[in-house]
């Protein structure tokens, strides 16, 4: 690469459960800049959860969703001798973070309830019960890797 890699930005925790992970997780719900609005719909999920789900700390659902829907392995593309091969590779710990939020958050955004408070509070509990769409997003994409698993000597 000809460039330094840029910094990494500084995120602050947030305001309600002063936690900088719920602050990435807003900044990928916020669309054109309405992070005060992407902040709303996040507390109105978690509030959503602790009530749906009594006795249990609505941060530690919405981390244990986040977990289950987090990928560990995914397929690359890379082309060989005029043959294209999917050769599976480990993600490194940044971006399964950031591919476990954006696939909640998709698949939140494409439910069927009124709200995104209440579409998000619904994908964060079936991602809790290991069942729901993101969830099966990941199960693919391990399934995926593991049926390619005889291409993994092609690694870059």
């Amino acid at each position: 690469m000809r460039k330094a890699k840029p910094k990494k930005r500084i995120i602050l925790p947030d305001p309600r459960f002063n936690d900088v992970l719920v602050t990435k997780f807003v900044n990928n719900i916020m669309l054109r800049g309405k992070k005060s609005i992407a902040f709303k719909i996040f507390y109105e999920a978690m509030d959503i959860v602790a009530q749906k789900m009594e006795g249990e700390d609505p941060l530690e659902v919405w981390k244990k969703a986040l977990a289950n829907v987090t990928p560990a392995v995914e397929v690359r593309s890379r082309r060989i001798g005029g043959a294209t091969f999917q050769i599976p590779s480990e993600i490194p710990a940044g971006r399964k973070q950031s591919i476990g939020m954006k696939n909640l958050i998709g698949f939140a955004r494409k439910r069927h309830e009124k709200t995104m408070g209440q579409k998000l509070a619904g994908e964060i509990m079936a991602a809790y019960k290991e069942e729901g769409a993101a969830f099966k997003r990941k199960e693919d994409t391990h399934r995926m890797a593991e049926a390619n698993k005889a291409f993994s000597h092609f690694r870059f």
